[in-house]
């Protein structure tokens, strides 16, 4: 059913409830990247004490574009997940460049580097569950976007 969205004199379908069920929970999962983003690069005490030296010295070794691969994941996906609980088209965008941003930061942790032995069989598992997900979100708010539910 189409409703008239009076801000912008546009028609546009109800939001169904999945969509604030998938934001709500797209921004908790993206909220717990971000903060170990900023855990990791401002070094806090308190939650990198949870990372053996190898993997410290690993962390802390990584070149600024895979950071910036791994800044753009993150803060691209944050944003998705607001412009999906905003409704807004853009939030595909936000999630491309996460995926983006994801793949800079995979290559150099899968193929440039040995990020999968020093993170271990856990953290190859953790990336794949990361990819599903970012995947899984770029499409759904592509679909939103085409169902009109986002504009």
């Amino acid at each position: 059913m189409a409703v008239t969205d009076s801000d912008a004199g546009t028609s546009r379908r109800r939001t169904p409830v999945h969509l604030w069920i998938v934001g709500t929970l797209a921004l908790l999962w993206n909220a717990m990247g971000a903060f170990d983003y900023l855990a990791t690069e401002l070094k806090l005490d308190f939650y990198m004490s949870q990372f053996s030296e190898q993997q410290l010295a690993y962390i802390y070794g990584f070149p600024a574009w895979a950071v910036a691969g791994w800044a753009f994941g993150v803060w691209g996906a944050l944003a998705g997940a607001v412009g999906l609980l905003l409704r807004r088209r853009w939030a595909v965008w936000a999630f491309a460049v996460s995926l983006l941003g994801l793949a800079v930061s995979s290559l150099y942790t899968f193929v440039l580097s040995d990020g999968v032995d020093v993170m271990g069989a856990g953290g190859a598992v953790f990336s794949a569950a990361i990819w599903a997900l970012a995947v899984s979100l770029l499409l759904y708010a592509r679909a939103q976007a085409k169902r009109g539910v986002l504009a």
